[in-house]
């Protein structure tokens, strides 16, 4: 007999005995009371509030499914993990004051009022134990996006001053630079002279007319700056008019995963405005999950109206660049298995994309179990990876990761989101795993056909 993720029910047992979940550690910003934390936190949970995430709160079954979608779940069997049970006390808040029975609830205290000791404990589960990969979502079989109900979750934690220090910091000081990782424009700039210089590769900077806009996250800069060399590559292969810009280039945004909605408007605007200024007709999104999910699918929102251009991970643009002929590649001898980023695939719907690449570039594939659209999390999206206190928690999650790939048996792994390399290079260390995560991307751009 073994369970959802192959093991056998009494290694689960062990594991579940040996595991300690991590001391809960109550990170608070501002000076409010605690009576206002707790009514800024319900306020700004309810405040988009409409018939569809009210049907949500109210149309659950209990039936345990989203339990077994849920990595963190999965791997500790702790009950606090079942990914409907972290919006408990926004479904209390809910039935008590806004559902349609709330006078009762009240009446008769079926459902007591939050209090700032809850949501303190909360944190944990909203921040630490989450990365909003929506698995949990595909499987309910009442069509509840529990995965967005705790981005909603977070506003109203951001706003009461109840968040995660790490991620309020890397958040506080994207607001502030620009960035996460306190990437200037200059600094932007300086990177993409070197690898222009390094890679042989002409890079545009600050095109007053292009069609294409390309941007960055904080991470590639950063961490894989031959990210920015392998952009260029493709996109001259494929003969764009296109540019990076100083003034929108980056394209990480930590509003949304911190759960500041101005701070996210703020992020996604600057791409908007960027794009708009120089009249592109695309913006070709880097290798960042988060990133696909800010602009692609919430960046009219944050607009007000519909993107006067098209948006596309850059794993899109390479399918339909490689299927029309516009970029041509070598086959490569190798073996590939492929990680998919939850907020391009899962939550993104462009799976099928870095399948189509792959195919163009002839290797031996070797599909995930459980891959695709059903593709267990890397454990470190949504923010997790920046918070030090999750870390033991998110280790354990990887080592499903780690089965998928190595049952595999696959020379390489690949994926297109750079928070997930990350995720990956640093359990991978933790582990001393033998596999390193590589880049979609800059396999394409290593082994593109020279130009006839």
């Amino acid at each position: 007999m073994t369970t959802v993720d192959g093991r056998h029910p009494l290694d689960r047992e062990a594991e579940r005995l040996a595991y300690k979940p991590p001391e809960v550690r109550h990170d608070i910003q501002g000076d409010m009371g605690t009576e206002e934390r707790v009514e800024k936190a319900m306020h700004h949970f309810v405040k988009n509030f409409n018939s569809q995430t009210a049907s949500y709160l109210d149309g659950c079954l209990h039936c345990g499914m989203c339990a077994d979608a849920c990595h963190f779940h999965v791997r500790t069997d702790d009950p606090r993990y079942t990914p409907i049970w972290k919006l408990e006390l926004f479904k209390q808040a809910y039935k008590r004051e806004a559902g349609p029975f709330a006078f009762f609830y009240r009446l008769f205290g079926f459902k007591k009022k939050v209090t700032i000791e809850q949501l303190e404990e909360w944190q944990h589960l909203l921040y630490d134990s989450c990365t909003v990969c929506g698995r949990c979502s595909l499987v309910c079989p009442m069509g509840i996006d529990i995965a967005g109900l705790v981005s909603m979750a977070r506003h109203g934690m951001f706003m009461a001053g109840l968040i995660p220090h790490e991620l309020h910091e890397v958040a506080k000081r994207a607001a502030e630079t620009g960035s996460p990782l306190g990437i200037t424009p200059d600094k932007f700039e300086d990177r993409v002279e070197w690898m222009a210089d390094e890679h042989d590769v002409e890079i545009p900077m600050d095109v007053e007319q292009a069609d294409v806009l390309a941007v960055m996250s904080s991470i590639e800069i950063q961490k894989y700056p031959q990210s920015i060399a392998a952009t260029a590559k493709i996109l001259n292969a494929a003969g764009e008019s296109w540019t990076f810009r100083t003034d929108g280039f980056e394209a990480t945004n930590f509003g949304m995963l911190s759960g500041n909605p101005s701070w996210q408007k703020e992020a996604t605007m600057k791409l908007i405005d960027a794009a708009i200024k120089i009249g592109a007709k695309l913006i070709v999104l880097p290798e960042c999950g988060h990133a696909y999910m800010a602009l692609r699918w919430m960046g009219a929102n944050m607009y007000g109206k519909p993107l006067p251009f098209k948006v596309l991970h850059i794993s899109e643009y390479m399918a339909d660049a490689l299927s029309t002929g516009k970029i041509k590649v070598k086959k490569v001898d190798t073996s590939v298995t492929y990680h998919d980023p939850c907020q391009v695939s899962r939550r993104g719907g462009a799976t099928q994309s870095a399948r189509e690449v792959i195919k163009h570039l002839g290797v031996d594939f070797r599909e995930m179990e459980y891959g695709g659209d059903y593709n267990w999390c890397c454990g470190g999206g949504g923010g997790v990876v920046t918070i030090k206190r999750a870390d033991p928690l998110r280790h354990r999650v990887f080592k499903l990761k780690m089965d998928q790939v190595e049952k595999t048996e696959a020379d390489e792994l690949l994926s297109s989101c750079a928070n997930c390399r990350q995720s990956f290079d640093d359990s991978q260390e933790h582990f001393n795993w033998d596999y390193k995560m590589g880049s979609l991307m800059e396999m394409v751009a290593e082994n593109l056909e020279d130009e006839a």
